[in-house]
């Protein structure tokens, strides 16, 4: 009996020995493998054209290299993880910083998650929320805002995608009606959807409005940069200064990789934001690459810097443009956005060297985006396409 105690002694302890050298051999070759920011893996090739450019989405741009370098920065050893990290602790204090003292940020990965979280905040399921029929949240999220917050949304056609308190008081009524659902926010689009902007003193107009009717005011900033720097303004101006609430913070289109937030700019005005965010699918585990991303978007001014040459490069195009049969400008670009109606056939031929979508097939209207990395040479080779396509026709 002992014999056999003996034996399974000495298994074990050859067991523990080849144990100990398999994790030796693995800590090694951990070791040994290349850094992040060395050389791309052997079997890793480009399966795009770097050099191909187009103008249907600032969402079709890379990332700002100043954000690349962040997210390097950010990456070595570890951090705490949901958010109790050092970037997003820096962060937090960056957004106080420019939104004002009272501000919260919580960071999300994607614009639709931002509007869902940030209306989430502000609503029961028996509420809804004012937004003109343009908006995002109406026409692009897939119903996520209704599906997933449990609302519904109340939309007005706009001749603009503004609105105005006359225009809120077409659908905001019925409170104490159980038969109706609850108006209890407004939301609004800076800069919109049709590339026009609210000047501080409209969006104060909408604000205090909703406030007297005792609704909340959210505002969806995918764009907010560009509006920003197009009325020559900070950020806090046509947010906190004007009664905004709760605002949807925009990255991805400036630069940004997959990286937005929910700032709520009044506290009182939301419910439990930490656990908003978690239940709608928007709590990163590895939070320091969203927050570093965001806190390089504030710090330096990246985000007017990035706009604001994405804002010069559509009133370039539109400038490129405008004198080219056929082409007729539908508005002058206030920010990164230019809107035209060609003849079908001409968009047709240009879109295949240039991607861009229709705006709306009835009119044959079409939008063009700019971006932080548009060149004056895109612009010209744009411009250039258009008028061959146009003089082909």
């Amino acid at each position: 009996m002992n014999a056999r105690h003996d034996d399974q002694t000495d298994h074990g302890e050859q067991g523990e020995a080849r144990a100990a050298d398999t994790a030796e051999e693995t800590r090694e070759a951990a070791l040994s493998a290349p850094r992040p920011g060395g050389t791309p893996h052997a079997g890793l090739t480009r399966l795009h054209d770097a050099d191909f450019r187009g103008f249907a989405s600032d969402n079709y741009s890379g990332v700002h290299p100043e954000v690349l370098e962040a997210l390097t920065l950010a990456n070595g050893g570890h951090q705490r993880a949901y958010g109790a990290d050092a970037y997003t602790a820096a962060l937090a204090d960056a957004v106080r910083r420019e939104f004002g003292d009272r501000a919260e940020v919580y960071p999300v990965f994607n614009g639709t998650g931002a509007n869902v979280v940030s209306l989430d905040l502000m609503t029961q399921r028996w509420d809804s929320v004012v937004c003109a029929r343009s908006a995002h949240i109406n026409t692009d999220e897939c119903g996520a805002p209704e599906k997933i917050a449990g609302l519904k949304l109340e939309t007005v056609e706009t001749p603009d995608g503004k609105l105005t308190p006359e225009l809120v008081d077409r659908v905001a009524y019925g409170w104490g009606d159980e038969h109706h659902a609850q108006p209890a926010v407004v939301s609004v689009t800076q800069s919109t959807e049709l590339g026009t902007l609210y000047t501080p003193d409209e969006l104060r107009a909408v604000a205090d409005h909703a406030h007297a009717k005792g609704m909340r005011v959210h505002l969806d900033g995918a764009r907010l940069a560009n509006a920003a720097v197009a009325l020559g303004v900070p950020l806090r101006a046509i947010t906190t200064d004007v009664a905004v609430d709760v605002l949807s913070f925009g990255g991805t289109k400036n630069g940004l990789m997959g990286a937005e937030a929910v700032v709520v700019l009044d506290p009182d005005a939301v419910s439990r934001p930490l656990f908003a965010r978690k239940l709608n699918g928007q709590l990163a585990s590895k939070m320091r690459f969203l927050s570093v991303q965001l806190l390089t978007l504030l710090e330096g001014e990246l985000w007017r810097r990035g706009a604001g040459h994405a804002n010069d490069m559509a009133r370039r195009l539109a400038d490129a443009v405008r004198d080219i049969d056929g082409v007729r400008l539908t508005r002058e670009p206030a920010a990164n956005a230019v809107f035209a109606i060609l003849p079908p056939e001409v968009t047709r031929r240009v879109q295949a060297r240039y991607p861009f979508y229709v705006w709306d097939e009835a009119t044959g209207e079409v939008r063009w985006m700019c971006s932080f990395d548009t060149t004056e040479g895109d612009v010209a080779g744009f411009a250039d396409a258009l008028r061959e396509e146009s003089a082909a026709r």
